[in-house]
C-alpha cells in the first residue's frame, strides 16, 4: 500500500466539508460538491457514498461512517445534525457538528492527479514517528514481487524510494535471524513453540513433555468457561504437569519460551490447534423481524406475472385510466395474441410475480381459455395430495412422544462460550430457538435457512452437542463426500476438549474402515457421525439416534428424500439450506415446519460483486492476480467434465504463475481429495471445479 500515491494534504482539505449547527449552508452548492466528488444522489439511502434530498431534509452517508447522518435546514441555515439507523430512520444521538469526507478526493471529471496534487503517505507521518519493520527482508521480497506482477506500474512508486523514506524516521526491524547491519542489535531470549495437534489428551501429553526442569507454563485463555474446562483437563489428563501451569484471561497471537524466565506462554486456541478469530463487534441495531420471502409484487416492466382467474401474463407497466369521474391507476398485463387487460391497484391481491422452477419461459395465458383453468385443477390436486402425505407425517410425529434433553450442562456452558466468533443477532436467536426445541417432549423439526458463511454451522454444532450431551447418538447428512469430510475437520477441531466421539461414513473410506465405523455406530461408541447418502442405506444400525441434521436437503435423490421421510418418524430433524427447496420453505412458512432466519451477515463481510461478460484472458488474469497479489485463492467453475483439461491448460497459459488444480465428481476419491487437500493448505492458488464446490465448502482464503 505504501507503494501507492497519496493525494496531497491540500486535496484531502478540499475533500472534506465540516457542517455546525446555526451555519449558513449554500444548498446548492453543497449538492453539487456532493456529486462531483462521487456521492450518488438516491431517492432513500441504502449504502455509504449516497444522498438523498427531501424538502429541507438532507440525508447523506458518508463513506467510512457506521450510521447516515440526517441535516434539517431553516431556510438556508443548518437548524439540526443528527445520526440515524438506517433500518428503523429513528435517530441515535444529536451532534453539533459533522466532517463529511468525499467519496472521490479529486472531481469526477478529471483522470487522476497531477504530480503536485500527490505525496508519498510517509510524508503525512508526524515527525516523532516510529518505524518498525517485521521482517525486512521478507517485506522488500513481496514488494518487489508485487511489482512485477503487474501489467503497468507506472505512477507507483519504487520499493527502494518507499524505504529511503521511511528510513528517514527512527526504524526498527523485528526478524527472527540477526543481520549485523543495524547500529544496535538487541537479541531476545525468546524462541518459538511448534503448533499442537491430535486428541486433546495427546496435546497434554505433548506439552508436559516440552516443559522443562524448573520452568512454569502460562495459558491465556478467551472465557472463564475456557479457563475451567482447561483446568479440569489438566487435572485429569497431566496431573503432574498441573501445579506448574497458571491459566489466565487474555489473548495470545502465537505461543513462545522465555528462555532467561524459565516461562512458556500459550494460548488455548493454539493449544487445541483452533484460529482466534474473535472480534469486537459494532453498535449492535435492534433486531427487526422479517418475512421469510420479500413481498411478489415487487414488480418491474416485462416481468412475468400470474392473474388468478386469466393466468400468465406480462407485466406492462402502471397506467391511469378514467372511470367515470375519477381516475385511478391500473396495472397493464398483456396475454396471448396481444391482449391486454388493465388491473386497477384496488385488486392488486389478484395478481403474483411468476415464480418458475423451469429454465424455459412459459407460454402466455390465452383470455377466455380452459387451459388454465384445468392446470390449477391439476396443481391444486397435486397439492393436496402432497399436503395430505406431509400432514400425515406430521399428524404421526405429533403424537409420538419426543425424547426431552435437559437444560444445559456446564459442559454445554462451556462449550457455548469457546465459540472463537462474536455471534451475530440472528445466531443467538436461533441457539434460543434449536434449544428450546429440543428441551420440549415432541419431535423436532426446524429448518435453518441462511446464506453461506453466515453461521448455520455453529446452530448445528450447539444443537448436535446438547444431543449428545444427554446421551444420545447425531447423524449429520451432506450431499457429497468433500463437505463430508470437512464437517469433520470442522467438528473435530470444535469440539476438541470434550469427550466427544466423532467419525465420517464416506467413500473416501475403504470398505473395511467403513465396516469398522458401523460396528462402533451400532455399539454407541460413535457419538457423531458424518456422512453422505452412504448414512440412510439399510446397513447403518444406530444404537440411540435422538438427531438427524441434514445439509441441503435438496441436494439428496428420491430414494435418499424416502429413507429420511422413515427417520422423521423417529428423531428430531434440523435441516440446514441457503437455497431451500420450495416445499421445505412452504411448510416452514406454513408452520408445519419451524424455521430461523439467518439473515445478519458476519462482520466485515462484503457485498458479492457480480459481472457477466464473454471470455477474455485479460481480464480473467486481472482478476486472478489481484486476488493472489493480496495473498488469496480463486475457485474457477467449469461444469463440463470432458473438456476441463482444456480449460486448465488455457488458464496454465494465461496465468503461468499460479498453480492449477482440478476437482470433479468423476475423479477416483484418492485423486479428488489430494486435490482439495492441496487447495485448502494453501499449496495451489486456483482450483478448477465442477458445481462439486457449490455444497457449503468453506475455504476462507478463497474470496
Amino acid at each position: 500500500a505504501l507503494l501507492q500515491p497519496a493525494p496531497a494534504k491540500s486535496q484531502r482539505v478540499a475533500a472534506t466539508r465540516i457542517l455546525k449547527v446555526n451555519d449558513d449552508l449554500d444548498v446548492d452548492e453543497f449538492l453539487h460538491w456532493l456529486v462531483d466528488r462521487g456521492f450518488e444522489r438516491v431517492p432513500a439511502l441504502e449504502m455509504p457514498g449516497e444522498f438523498s434530498v427531501h424538502g429541507g431534509i438532507l440525508d447523506l452517508f458518508p463513506p467510512g461512517a457506521i450510521d447516515p447522518i440526517r441535516i434539517e435546514l431553516f431556510g438556508d441555515e443548518i437548524d439540526s445534525i443528527r445520526n440515524f439507523d438506517i433500518e428503523t430512520q429513528r435517530k441515535i444521538s444529536q451532534l453539533d457538528e459533522v466532517e463529511i469526507t468525499a467519496v472521490a478526493p479529486t472531481p469526477l471529471d478529471r483522470e487522476g492527479y497531477s504530480d503536485d496534487e500527490t505525496q508519498h503517505v510517509v510524508d503525512s507521518f508526524p515527525a516523532n514517528t516510529w518505524v518498525v519493520f517485521g521482517e525486512l527482508a521478507d517485506v522488500t521480497a513481496e514488494a518487489k514481487h508485487y511489482l512485477q506482477r503487474l501489467n503497468d506500474s507506472r505512477g507507483l512508486f519504487s520499493v527502494e524510494a518507499t524505504l529511503a523514506r521511511c528510513t528517514e524516521f527512527p526504524s526498527a526491524n523485528v526478524a527472527a535471524l540477526c543481520e549485523t547491519s543495524y547500529e544496535t542489535t538487541y537479541s531476545l531470549q525468546v524462541e518459538s513453540i511448534e503448533r499442537f495437534a491430535g486428541p486433546k489428551a495427546e496435546v497434554l501429553t505433548e506439552l508436559a513433555s516440552i516443559v522443562g526442569k524448573e520452568e512454569r507454563v502460562l495459558i491465556a485463555c478467551h472465557n472463564e468457561g475456557e479457563q475451567q474446562r482447561l483446568g479440569e483437563l489438566l487435572q485429569e489428563e497431566v496431573p503432574e504437569l498441573a501445579p506448574h501451569v497458571t491459566l489466565c484471561l487474555g489473548a495470545v497471537t502465537r505461543g513462545y519460551r522465555l528462555v532467561r524466565n524459565r516461562l512458556i506462554v500459550l494460548s488455548d486456541n493454539e493449544l487445541f490447534n483452533r484460529v482466534d478469530v474473535r472480534r469486537a463487534t459494532k453498535r449492535k441495531r435492534r433486531r427487526i423481524e422479517s418475512r421469510a420471502i420479500d413481498s411478489f409484487l415487487d414488480l418491474n416492466e416485462g416481468d412475468l406475472v400470474v392473474h388468478l382467474t386469466h393466468g400468465i401474463g406480462r407485466y406492462l407497466g402502471m397506467e391511469i385510466q378514467k372511470r367515470e369521474d375519477e381516475e385511478e391507476e391500473h396495472l397493464v398485463i398483456e396475454f396471448r395474441g396481444n391482449v391486454k387487460i388493465f388491473v386497477p391497484v384496488t385488486l392488486i391481491h389478484l395478481v403474483q410475480k411468476y415464480v418458475g422452477s423451469s429454465k424455459l419461459a412459459p407460454r402466455l395465458s390465452k383470455i377466455g381459455g380452459s387451459l388454465w383453468g384445468k392446470q390449477k385443477s391439476k396443481v391444486s390436486e397435486a397439492v393436496m395430495d402432497m399436503a395430505s402425505d406431509m400432514l400425515k407425517l406430521q399428524a404421526q410425529r405429533a403424537m409420538l412422544e419426543g425424547m426431552a434433553c435437559p437444560p444445559d450442562s456446564q459442559y454445554q456452558k462451556e462449550f457455548d462460550a469457546s465459540f472463537p466468533y462474536v455471534p451475530t443477532p440472528d445466531q443467538s436467536q436461533a441457539f434460543e430457538d434449536i434449544k428450546t426445541d429440543l428441551m420440549l417432549p415432541k419431535p423436532v423439526d426446524r429448518l435453518i435457512c441462511g446464506d453461506v458463511g453466515f453461521g448455520k454451522t455453529e446452530v448445528a454444532m450447539r444443537a448436535a452437542f446438547k444431543v449428545v450431551d444427554a446421551g444420545r447418538q447425531v447423524a449429520i447428512l451432506v450431499p457429497t463426500t468433500v463437505l463430508a469430510e470437512q464437517h469433520y475437520r470442522s467438528f473435530c477441531d470444535r469440539m476438541a476438549e470434550f469427550p466427544v466421539s466423532i467419525d465420517v461414513l464416506s467413500r473416501f473410506k475403504t470398505r473395511k474402515q467403513q465396516l469398522e465405523t458401523l460396528d462402533r455406530i451400532a455399539k454407541g461408541q460413535v457419538d457423531i457421525v458424518i456422512g453422505t447418502h452412504r448414512l440412510v442405506q439399510r446397513d447403518v444400525r444406530f444404537r440411540n439416534l435422538g438427531l438427524l441434521i441434514i445439509d441441503e436437503e435438496q441436494r439428496f435423490g428420491v430414494e435418499a428424500k424416502e429413507m429420511l421421510k422413515q427417520l422423521r418418524l423417529a428423531v428430531d430433524v434440523l435441516t440446514l439450506s441457503a437455497t431451500p427447496i420450495p416445499r421445505t420453505l412452504h411448510l416452514s412458512l406454513l408452520g408445519i415446519r419451524d424455521i430461523s432466519s439467518l439473515t445478519t451477515p458476519p462482520q466485515d463481510r462484503m457485498a458479492i460483486e457480480t459481472r457477466i461478460c464473454r471470455w477474455d484472458a485479460e481480464l480473467i488474469r486481472a482478476a486472478v492476480v489481484r486476488e493472489l497479489n493480496r495473498g488469496g485463492q480463486v475457485y474457477f467453475v467449469h461444469n463440463k467434465v470432458y473438456d476441463i483439461e482444456a480449460i486448465a491448460e488455457k488458464l496454465t497459459h494465461i496465468i503461468p504463475e499460479a498453480k492449477v488444480v482440478i476437482g470433479h465428481g468423476q475423479m477416483k476419491p484418492e485423486a479428488l481429495e489430494a486435490a482439495m487437500v492441496k487447495f485448502v493448505s494453501g499449496k495451489a492458488d486456483i482450483l478448477l471445479a465442477t458445481t462439486i464446490i457449490e455444497s457449503g465448502i468453506d475455504i476462507p482464503n478463497a474470496n
